[in-house]
């Protein structure tokens, strides 16, 4: 409470300082003092984000847009992505589909603990095309794990092995939000600028441009984690049995999930085929958002739909594309990339990209929430390779977005790794040994990945 307190009269005093009337200050300075405050409230945690954020939209609407032009983001169709997109996770959820899809391929490493590490990440990314929520699939696959590991130490000892699943599934859940557009709240919101920079960027585009390092670094991740933590072996048969006993439990396929087998397919197939057809995203999203709560075709009613809805990360969502325009519109991104591209005389493109995602990947540690984060160091990349010659600003926004997803340092720096931390198996000095190595790695491949793989693409 005093921190919050404290927090709150340093917003005030920085009100006072730059936005009283009589005072005279340009508006990129009051732009920047609006940033500054909005983050101290958002990662202060002073206010619940959804209030925090409605703050923001008086501070908006009062110095920098019309109260119209404000409110105008919430019909923006990144915002009825999220809602559809929240209305399809909580359907494969409840119909029980996200329990046996996850189970069925676990199953798929016949009883082997390292190949169990590996299937679970696999079944990240699966969950991901229908689950954009990190925690969502962070807590499904939690929490199956930790049955078999406390059935597994109950009969031998496996620490390693549990070690590597937890901090892996930490890990991948944020990068694997990345594999797809509709992944979670920060990916669609990175899908909008990279839609705007390139009018060629579809589902496939993104597919092809972030799986290829996406990928390649799970793989490099499962090396780090039997090196730091060499996976025990594991009896093959008690596995499999205590995987198929799960399975079991969940008997026959049921209705409902039959008819949200069908919805997901016809959605990802509109997805994959956008090419053809040319309807958004974001459209393709909302019907199928409609298909689970219709009539005869739904698995909900509204009454249902409405519980899956995150209101308030809809209204906190809404205000991140607030604030991105009003730090484009007022010209201070621009006037900050400017006088950054300016350096550009001085020194190779090559050390700014790489010193722009050592950057990134630094004051990430501080910044828990990724969006707000992003809200900043997207559009400034952008514009960025929009003015040093020779770097396009497409690669250069997807290498900023890729080092900003996720957090390996430290367990404050995602949801998710409070959630794996909280049962129990690694240490925070665990988390930062591997999450150290992993980093570099990370950044390291991001590198090679702007250099090496999009110039030759793109």
């Amino acid at each position: 409470m005093k921190k919050n307190n404290v927090l709150t009269a340093v917003v005030i005093v920085l009100y006072g300082m730059f936005f009283l009337p009589w005072l005279d200050w340009s508006i990129q300075i009051q732009a920047v003092s609006a940033l500054v405050m909005i983050q101290i409230l958002w990662i202060g945690r002073v206010f619940p984000l959804a209030f925090s954020s409605i703050l923001l939209i008086l501070l908006l609407s009062f110095h920098f847009f019309s109260y119209d032009e404000t409110l105008s983001f919430f019909g923006s169709e990144l915002v009825w992505l999220l809602f559809s997109t929240f209305i399809l996770a909580h359907a494969f959820i409840q119909t029980g589909l996200a329990g046996r899809v996850s189970l069925s391929i676990l199953r798929l490493c016949k009883g082997s603990g390292r190949l169990l590490i590996f299937i679970s990440f696999a079944l990240m990314f699966v969950l991901t095309v229908f689950i954009p929520s990190n925690i969502g699939k962070g807590s499904l696959i939690s929490s199956i794990l930790d049955d078999i590991s406390q059935r597994l130490q109950s009969v031998q000892f496996t620490p390693n092995l549990s070690k590597s699943m937890f901090i892996g599934i930490s890990y991948v859940s944020a990068i694997s939000a990345a594999f797809v557009p509709t992944g979670a709240s920060s990916t669609i919101y990175a899908f909008g600028i990279f839609s705007e920079v390139s009018s060629e960027m579809t589902y496939v585009h993104w597919l092809l441009y972030l799986g290829a390092p996406i990928l390649v670094f799970v793989f490099l991740l499962g090396g780090l984690l039997e090196l730091f933590f060499p996976a025990e072996k594991v009896n093959h048969e008690l596995v499999k049995h205590l995987l198929n006993t799960k399975f079991v439990q969940l008997g026959a396929w049921t209705w409902p999930e039959i008819k949200m087998t069908i919805i997901s397919g016809i959605i990802l197939l509109l997805w994959m085929t956008q090419s053809l057809h040319d309807y958004s995203i974001p459209l393709v999203g909302l019907l199928g958002a409609v298909l689970t709560v219709l009539p005869y075709s739904g698995v909900l009613t509204w009454e249902q739909a409405k519980k899956g809805i995150n209101w308030d990360m809809m209204i906190f969502f809404a205000a991140t594309l607030m604030l991105s325009n009003m730090l484009i519109s007022t010209d201070t991104i621009d006037i900050f990339a400017s006088y950054v591209s300016s350096l550009s005389n001085h020194y190779p493109s090559l050390i700014l990209v790489l010193t722009l995602i050592i950057f990134t990947a630094l004051i990430r540690i501080i910044f828990v929430n990724v969006l707000g984060f992003l809200t900043i160091m997207l559009p400034l990349s952008v514009t960025l390779g929009e003015q040093i010659t020779g770097i396009s600003p497409l690669s250069l926004g997807m290498a900023v977005y890729l080092t900003g997803v996720p957090g390996f340092i430290l367990v404050t720096q995602s949801p998710v790794h409070l959630i794996s931390y909280s049962y129990g198996y690694f240490t925070e000095k665990d988390l930062w040994k591997v999450g150290s190595a992993a980093l570099v790695v990370w950044v390291g491949l991001i590198f090679a990945s702007f250099f090496f793989y999009w110039n030759h693409i793109i």
